[in-house]
């Protein structure tokens, strides 16, 4: 197994997600450093990242968004087959710019008491979940999100 120290600049592809043990894992695309003499449809490179540090790990899953242009600097271990993408044990992240902010035009989360919903211009559809993320179900209309509400604390015994 090929391994290397370094340090890798590229995008953060998606939220980064919780790992196992505490860690966090994420994708990050990288650019040839000579993306201006390469042919236009050079695949980019996906490397695979991880990190168990909690001060990464807690940046990584509360500050993190994907666009952002990150300097990871850890572990390096080459694919062990072509085609195959790097892993990258990360001991240290700095932020170089952030993506832009996705803006939500027609659709509204709104909070009541511990239950979300979600408000979206193209349907009268109201999907409602408890504030832990348990899904509760669709109210046919925002009217009917009280009703919704009442029968699954009714059949839960009041919990969220």
């Amino acid at each position: 197994m090929d391994t290397k120290y370094c340090a890798v600049d590229g995008w953060v592809d998606a939220i980064p997600a919780p790992g196992p043990r505490g860690t966090a894992t994420f994708d990050l695309i990288v650019r040839p450093a000579d993306a201006d003499t390469v042919a236009q449809d050079a695949p980019d490179t996906v490397v695979s990242c991880t990190s168990g540090d909690p001060r990464i790990t807690l940046e990584l899953l509360n500050g993190i968004q994907p666009g952002d242009l990150l300097r990871v600097t850890g572990t390096l271990v080459q694919p062990q087959s072509p085609g195959g993408s790097a892993r990258l044990t990360v001991d240290a992240l700095e932020v170089l710019d952030t993506g832009l902010v996705p803006v939500l035009r027609d659709m509204v989360l709104e909070r009541y008491g511990d239950y979300v919903v979600i408000f979206d211009a193209d349907h009268d559809e109201v999907p409602v979940f408890a504030a832990s993320g348990q899904w509760v179900g669709r109210a046919d209309n925002p009217d009917a999100i009280a009703t919704l509400i009442d029968i699954h604390e009714r059949v839960n015994g009041g919990d969220a």
